[in-house]
């Protein structure tokens, strides 16, 4: 069962409506019923490596906790011991069932990290151990997040187990509204450009040039209306059900660096590599070299987390690179603002900026997509053959997309960017429909369910592809 299957549209409300009547004291058990359900009709194996995550996680965790009580020191070696051992575990389990060897790795790296926080955060005594197995389990398996994030921390999550907020008619809107809109990233947009870039990347080389451009543009938006679609959904399918997840995107090509990129794209697993990675590594805290070296560590290993194939090490890297750049010509660039008496805050400054921000992250992209890196190389060199007659010898939509559909995914694409533009700027398109008056709201969203069920990659033979987290 898949967010965008006819069988989830089903699930979550009977699941919302049951949640709604039982006392809030014993919603974790439903919340977790429905999660170990909804866990076992996408993978029966699946079920079972996260289930043996989620014991390792358990036990560990109280003798993590039962070491550090009675020797009654802040970080004993055995407790960091028993830290090690369960983190070899839980890394183990995730490159075993990933290697595509072995069937079983749904969602295992989002878990995965969500485990690995947790019983770092008890050995270093910022999370209280939770004895009760089943608050545990749910943490773990909470269905909105198991499959693709955002990757919630224990701090946060469990309390919301403990003490459940009352779902009203409020946050149920405030959820159906960011899931519509993650619906339309996904349906509308992402599932509609992976035509186009799957059908363009499966034989780059016999491309034309500026064929190859475009479906490179495209598939930047395409993963991140993938994903932020996800996310978009998950979020609010956790808010209709009474618990508040973190936001995971915020208008990341809108950023005006790379550093800025990152705190705003996948925020959970960007403050999950600082606080995890990055700063028990010694952060900046060491000396300019060590900063670059732990810059250089952080983004190696994200790359690994995406995948094992070289390309995943390369788009990482390649980030790491950018942020070191960035810092050795902070100098310079603040040198040339001032002798051209540059302002940093007008229109034209910002836009560069965040025009040339895009362009990298869209380089390193390639290498996130492409199989190979024959293939990397192969498609950047082919998007600087300019092959303008494309868009007049209707070649262009020779590549899954009718004229029309591409009409579709350009107008969506501009909605998009629109949409991100206001967020940047402190105006929240949700919250504006929100304090609108009922009729109002009630147009918009039967709009927006028309739009989707319109323009949604819908019709016989298809059926909406996987988020493309789901298989990290």
């Amino acid at each position: 069962m898949q967010f965008v299957s006819f069988a989830f549209l089903i699930f979550l409300p009977l699941a919302a409506l049951i949640n709604f009547m039982i006392p809030r004291k014993y919603r974790y058990i439903w919340l977790l019923a429905i999660s170990i359900f909804f866990y076992l009709s996408i993978d029966l194996k699946a079920s079972a490596v996260m289930a043996g995550s989620i014991v390792v996680t358990y036990f560990f965790s109280l003798l993590i906790d039962k070491v550090s009580v009675d020797s009654g020191e802040k970080r004993p070696v055995g407790a960091a011991v028993l830290l090690a051992l369960a983190i070899a575990i839980e890394i183990a389990a995730m490159l075993i069932f990933r290697s595509g060897k072995i069937m079983g790795a749904l969602g295992i790296s989002f878990y995965m990290l969500k485990s690995v926080g947790y019983l770092v955060d008890v050995y270093k005594g910022q999370a209280a151990v939770e004895k009760n197995f089943a608050k545990l389990a749910l943490f773990v398996s909470f269905f909105p997040q198991v499959v693709s994030g955002p990757i919630e921390r224990a701090g946060n999550m469990l309390p919301q187990f403990s003490y459940p907020v009352t779902v009203d008619f409020d946050r149920m809107r405030d959820g159906f509204l960011q899931m519509l809109w993650g619906y339309f990233l996904k349906l509308v947009i992402a599932d509609r450009l992976a035509i186009f870039v799957g059908n363009v990347y499966q034989d780059p080389a016999g491309a034309q040039g500026s064929v190859v451009l475009i479906a490179t543009v495209m598939y930047s938006f395409e993963i991140y209306c993938d994903f932020a679609g996800y996310s978009a959904i998950a979020i609010g399918c956790a808010r209709i059900l009474g618990i508040d997840v973190m936001k995971n995107f915020d208008s990341p090509y809108m950023a005006r660096s790379i550093a800025e990129f990152w705190r705003r794209w996948h925020i959970s697993l960007s403050t999950w590599l600082r606080d995890y990675v990055y700063i028990p590594l010694g952060g900046n805290r060491k000396g300019t070299f060590r900063k670059y070296l732990n810059v250089l560590i952080v983004f190696a290993v994200s790359g690994i987390w995406h995948g094992s194939a070289l390309t995943f090490l390369v788009w990482g890297l390649l980030h790491a690179v950018y942020q070191i750049a960035g810092f050795i010509t902070t100098p310079l660039r603040d040198r040339l603002v001032e002798l051209f008496k540059i302002s940093r805050d007008s229109l034209s400054h910002r836009t560069v900026k965040t025009l040339f921000t895009f362009l990298l992250v869209n380089l390193a992209w390639v290498f996130f997509r492409a199989t190979t890196l024959e293939q990397a190389i192969t498609i950047i060199k082919k998007s600087f053959e300019f092959t303008p007659w494309v868009f007049t010898d209707m070649s262009l939509y020779s590549y899954g997309l009718t004229q029309k559909s591409f009409r579709v995914a350009i107008a969506a694409i501009i909605i998009l960017v629109t949409t991100d533009i206001l967020a940047y700027n402190g105006v929240e398109i949700r919250e504006k429909i929100i304090a609108q008056s009922i009729w109002y709201r009630w147009v918009i969203m039967i709009a927006g369910i028309l739009a989707i069920l319109i323009f949604g990659m819908w019709g016989a033979g298809y059926n909406a592809s996987s988020f493309i987290y789901q298989q990290f």
